[in-house]
């Protein structure tokens, strides 16, 4: 078993209600979390995602169920990676952010460049993988594959044309239905799951990408990389933890790089037991007390850091956290010699510890 982002669904419940289909009691044949059929986040067996694709289209007669699927699905879906993706400077370093971060959707899922499987000179392939020795399933090989194949000429625009488009099984709609759907010629049977593609694609530089939030969308996918279990609160903090010096990031440019609607990403803090404004105060007050401690920067200099408008800022919220001046505070810990005391929360809950430095999709109001 491999656990895959339930995003892997996207719109499968609209387009099952559309061909008037129970998508819930699908949900329930292919022993998959009804709740994965309205969430991008939960992780799910990725043989129950092939199998209720599998099902919905037997039970509807419905041979093309994963085209039709693919073709609702927007680059959104794949969560902070498309923010990268969207914001790289050329194809080559989107495709290098999905081979790279690809395990963020799904563990075993993969899509790399490699030299053209017919040999074909100037010409290579974007191959998808669900795992070393997996063959898909047909209609979840044919759903993914469209939506990398929209996904790419999102990106391009009019210079992307694939050569071919390669599918592992047997025609299982009428051969003209993948033709419309691709554009290209579609080959079955074949070897790989893959589309095949002009190799000067991969030079074509990406217009209006945005460098800053590209970077931190890298720098959170890295924090994944390394804990897959950090909660919202954890990739909030990440991103403020990289913005304070510049004045911090406001609720809506965090939200945007998580790709959620503020106010989603408001009731996700909620459940969490935090707001934003108390996730903005806790990473300054740790950066706070760094500066204030361990560094002889002046006050102005802090001040600055913790992106506050003016040093009168700086001592109000010292005064709340530690019930003294910055001064009073830096004085106490080098007479003491020991580390400063902590912030005694007011409110209760985890937010009073001092915490460590540890084709968009549209957002959709709660």
């Amino acid at each position: 078993m491999s656990l895959v982002r339930s995003a892997a669904l996207q719109n499968f419940r609209s387009v099952v209600e559309q061909l008037g289909g129970d998508a819930a009691l699908y949900a329930g044949l292919a022993d998959l979390p009804l709740d994965a059929l309205d969430s991008d986040d939960l992780l799910v067996d990725d043989r129950s995602v092939a199998a209720v694709l599998e099902i919905a289209s037997l039970k509807l007669s419905c041979p093309d169920l994963g085209l039709r699927v693919g073709a609702t699905q927007e680059l959104g879906l794949l969560g902070m990676l498309a923010v990268a993706i969207q914001n790289a400077p050329s194809v080559a370093e989107a495709l290098e952010s999905i081979a790279r971060y690809m395990f963020v959707h799904g563990r075993r899922l993969s899509l790399s460049v490699v030299d053209d499987p017919d040999r074909r000179a100037g010409v290579v392939a974007l191959l998808y993988s669900c795992g070393p020795g997996a063959r898909p399933l047909p209609q979840a090989a044919e759903m993914t594959l469209l939506f990398i194949h929209r996904a790419t000429a999102f990106l391009v625009g009019d210079a992307y044309a694939p050569r071919t488009v390669d599918l592992p099984h047997q025609p299982v709609a009428a051969v003209e239905v993948y033709e419309q759907a691709f554009g290209s010629k579609v080959r079955f049977g074949r070897e790989h799951t893959a589309l095949r593609v002009p190799a000067r694609l991969l030079a074509q530089p990406l217009v209006g990408s945005d460098q800053t939030l590209r970077r931190l969308a890298l720098e959170y996918l890295s924090a994944r990389s390394h804990d897959n279990r950090a909660s919202v609160t954890d990739h909030v903090r990440l991103i403020l933890q990289k913005t304070l010096s510049m004045g911090g990031a406001p609720l809506a440019q965090v939200a945007r790089v998580m790709m959620l609607h503020p106010r989603t990403l408001q009731r996700q803090l909620a459940e969490e037991g935090e707001t934003f404004a108390s996730v903005v105060d806790a990473v300054r007050r740790v950066r706070a007390r760094h500066y204030l401690t361990a560094t002889d920067m002046p006050m102005s200099q802090i001040s600055s850091l913790l992106g506050f408008s003016e040093q009168a800022v700086l001592s109000r919220s010292a005064r709340r956290w530690w019930g003294r001046t910055p001064t009073n505070l830096r004085r106490e810990v080098r007479e003491a010699g020991q580390p400063a005391p902590r912030h005694r929360d007011q409110r209760g809950g985890r937010g009073g510890a001092d915490m460590g430095h540890g084709f968009a999709r549209k957002p959709v109001v709660p």
